[in-house]
């Protein structure tokens, strides 16, 4: 049973940074790509960012770019996001996802759909 365990979440001051970080107990070898998704009481779970091992290619949605950063070592089994100039309205429930299906295009991985592994979630509160 594959687990993908999420760290780093916490409250942070609006325009701090905040660091998450998501090891999977079992190699990633297998995964094509691991992302980061959000959620909010009462709302759908959105996408945040993603990385395709093929290539290190990365996706992030609209409201986070130049923000955020999405890293990840393969060999470590890790994905690592990278937070900056935070805003309240980033605060969510972020939830580490990975993927064990292909896309050629890599912008395939800013939906839920390829993704069947998901963590249990870490908690960023953003204050004002």
């Amino acid at each position: 049973q594959v687990r993908l365990v999420e760290s780093g979440g916490g409250l942070v001051q609006a325009g701090g940074s905040l660091r998450l970080s998501c090891t999977a107990s079992t190699r990633t070898f297998s995964y094509y790509a691991m992302g980061w998704f959000r959620q909010t009481p009462g709302s759908e779970r959105e996408f945040v960012a993603a990385i395709r091992w093929s290539g290190g290619r990365t996706v992030y949605s609209d409201p986070v770019k130049g923000r955020f950063t999405i890293t990840g070592d393969n060999a470590m089994n890790t994905v690592i996001l990278q937070m900056s100039n935070l805003k309240p309205e980033d605060t969510a429930v972020y939830y580490c996802a990975a993927s064990e299906d292909f896309c050629e295009d890599y912008r395939c991985y800013g939906i839920r759909a390829p993704y069947g592994e998901w963590g249990q979630g870490t908690q960023v509160i953003v204050s004002s």
